[in-house]
């Protein structure tokens, strides 16, 4: 039998269930408060809701076989180290801008940083699944 080779096997299901979760919760915190106090904090608000569709593309993409789909989950797992590593940084040096928190405030403190985390080991996973055709010649 053929040893399966997509993102979507081994330790990957349970990094597709963790992306499933941040993006049902992040998507719906951030529908909520949009919807109910958007005056307060409209900033950490639409970096939650950014955060929360970040978070449904890269479920998507790490649950899809094919090169197309590894790049698109390599860059949505770029984009979130990225982004809460900039949103962790500014609600620390500029926490009046943060009055509430977004899902990457203090690099994902209210999360158990777990938003930190999960890219990292996306990525890690991604260049372990990487498809041979993205594999440099050596």
């Amino acid at each position: 039998m053929p040893e399966a080779t997509g993102t979507a096997h081994g330790p990957g299901r349970i990094l597709i269930a963790v992306y499933a979760v941040f993006a049902l919760a992040a998507t719906a915190r951030a529908g909520v408060q949009i919807a109910t106090k958007f005056s307060e904090a409209p900033l950490a608000y639409l970096l939650s809701a950014f955060a929360g569709i970040v978070y449904i593309v890269a479920t998507v993409a790490l649950a899809r076989d094919g090169v197309r789909w590894w790049r698109v989950a390599v860059g949505c797992c770029s984009v979130e180290l990225l982004g809460v590593l900039a949103v962790g940084t500014a609600s620390l040096l500029v926490p009046d801008d943060f009055p509430d928190a977004a899902v990457w405030s203090g690099f994902g403190s209210g999360y158990g940083f777990v938003p930190l985390i999960l890219p990292i080991l996306g990525l890690l996973w991604l260049r372990r699944t990487r498809p041979s055709s993205e594999r440099p010649l050596s």
